[in-house]
């Protein structure tokens, strides 16, 4: 059995009785280096959310309403804005309850008009949930 003499301090010994901490440099560098990443990642996340509104392709599109009452077809309305001078092909797509594609249809917008509200009906082949824009692109 160890043996201490017992006194009225703690066991383990006091503050005082332990060397001081060493200081500790380079934090500075370390919280520069996680800045910079933390930069990086939100850049990259920024340009892949700009990437999909369609700004890099020269039509942006914006659904304003579906329906989806019918089980053989789907409806949908929606918004291309364009230079005026360009005519756009969009594609429309239709989804089930899984997310599996049940109807599609590519939508070409003729040059003439810088924005353009559209109405467009797509056969289906099972009742659709959803309807939205999977793309729209310049073309010549």
């Amino acid at each position: 059995m160890a043996t201490r003499d017992v006194e009225n301090g703690p066991v383990l010994g006091t503050p005082d009785d332990f060397p001081d901490r060493p200081r500790r440099g380079g934090r500075l560098v370390v919280h520069v280096v996680i800045g910079v990443l933390v930069a990086i990642v939100a850049g990259g996340w920024g340009y892949v959310m700009w990437s999909m509104t369609g700004s890099s392709t020269g039509a942006a599109s914006q659904v304003v309403s579906f329906d989806v009452k019918r089980p053989d077809q789907a409806e949908i309305t929606f918004e291309v804005s364009k230079p005026a001078d360009s005519a756009a092909v969009c594609r429309i797509r239709a989804t089930d309850v899984y997310h599996a594609e049940v109807g599609s249809r590519e939508v070409r917008i003729p040059a003439g008009e810088g924005t353009k509200q559209l109405k467009e009906r797509l056969d289906t082949s099972a009742p659709a949930t959803s309807v939205h824009i999977q793309y729209c692109t310049l073309v010549e």
